[in-house]
């Protein structure tokens, strides 16, 4: 897609960006170049001053204005009506890009377990290869929440001045032992599925469906599950609760695979901004764009320390705060909150 003409009117569009060359993973690994899927919704404007690109959490997809419709569309806080916005399907997802189950050229059948490992740093230079191709030369706002606040962070120190505001929702300058350790428990549970090692788009699913469990106890706080998952009669077994995370359990399973969930939670584990660069601090203070941290106050999985780690550490860092039961989950939730706080942020830069 060309984005140089003067005036552009874009209504929602999905495609897909192929990158023909060798693409080197911070690994040492590489892939035989890789497809990315991703939408575009709105208008550039003359000056191309209103790209908002919006980057998804672990289990996303492209399609930002369905998971996130409190706050992208018409009416909304990114109305397409004035901000350019794009959001790409993360390389290793399931939705489009290259992922376990695609085709490796060099043997033309799928990759399954010989899928390189990826990391955050590599998810952001990805992205990077499709703002090229899509000929944006300047971002006014990268923003993501989870392992999207980790890629969104990596990407804004590859930009440096090519954006001018970075958007941390829920996430963290470095993942924390506690992190990786939930997310090896869920890997944990792919591996005990009796499936898992077999080359088929399905195995490992039973397995997925743990991992989900054991993720929803991160990502909401006991207080949300007190509220919605007590039974308010006595019982023995059959618990509302056990219901609700087989039900999140399966309903992810049928739209994921496990083969992504493991690639992008390894990426996740990977995420440390102070990587080769002299460390969290150094390296954050190298990143020149305005940046706003939003933690939230009951979020179990990324505490809301790490982000005020990386308000203060940063040229030029905010922090604010969601106050909510919901726990990790609130920054897909409380749309009402997470607007004031954004506005606040806009009004203190002008845009």
């Amino acid at each position: 897609m060309n984005l140089e003409s003067n005036y552009l009117i874009i209504d929602m569009v999905q495609e897909t960006y192929r990158h023909e060359s060798v693409f080197e993973l911070e690994s040492g690994e590489s892939l035989p170049g890789f497809d990315i899927a991703f939408t575009t919704q709105g208008h550039l404007t003359t000056s191309k001053d209103n790209v908002v690109w919006v980057i998804h959490a672990l289990t996303g997809d492209a399609n930002v204005q369905e998971w996130w419709n409190g706050i992208v569309g018409e009416d909304k806080f990114y109305d397409p009506t004035k901000y350019f916005i794009v959001c790409a399907n993360l390389l290793g997802s399931c939705y489009g890009s290259t992922n376990p189950l695609s085709i490796n050229p060099n043997t033309g059948k799928p990759f399954y377990y010989n899928f390189p490992n990826l990391s955050t740093r590599d998810l952001a230079a990805s992205l990077d290869k499709l703002r090229e191709h899509l000929g944006i030369s300047q971002i006014n706002t990268v923003i993501g929440g989870s392992l999207g606040g980790q890629v969104a962070l990596e990407w804004a120190h590859l930009l440096q001045n090519k954006v001018k505001n970075t958007i941390i929702l829920a996430s963290n300058p470095k993942t924390s032992p506690w992190t990786i350790g939930f997310n090896e428990t869920q890997r944990m549970s792919i591996e005990a599925d009796s499936t898992w090692g077999q080359n088929h788009p399905d195995a490992g699913k039973k397995g997925l469906e743990a991992a989900r469990a054991i993720a929803m106890l991160s990502y909401r706080h006991p207080e949300d599950f007190a509220l919605k998952q007590s039974d308010q009669e006595e019982k023995l077994d059959n618990f509302r609760i056990s219901s609700y995370l087989r039900y999140q359990g399966q309903k992810l399973a049928n739209r994921f695979n496990a083969f992504s969930y493991w690639v992008l939670s390894k990426a996740m584990d990977s995420h440390d901004i102070g990587r080769g660069r002299g460390g969290m601090e150094k390296a954050l203070s190298q990143i020149p764009s305005k940046v706003l941290a939003i933690g939230v106050d009951r979020d179990l999985l990324f505490l809301k320390e790490e982000s005020q780690f990386i308000a203060k550490h940063v040229q030029r860092g905010s922090y604010h705060e969601i106050h909510s039961s919901y726990g990790h989950d609130a920054f897909l939730i409380e749309y009402g909150q997470l607007q004031y706080i954004l506005q606040g942020f806009y009004l203190e830069g002008n845009g």
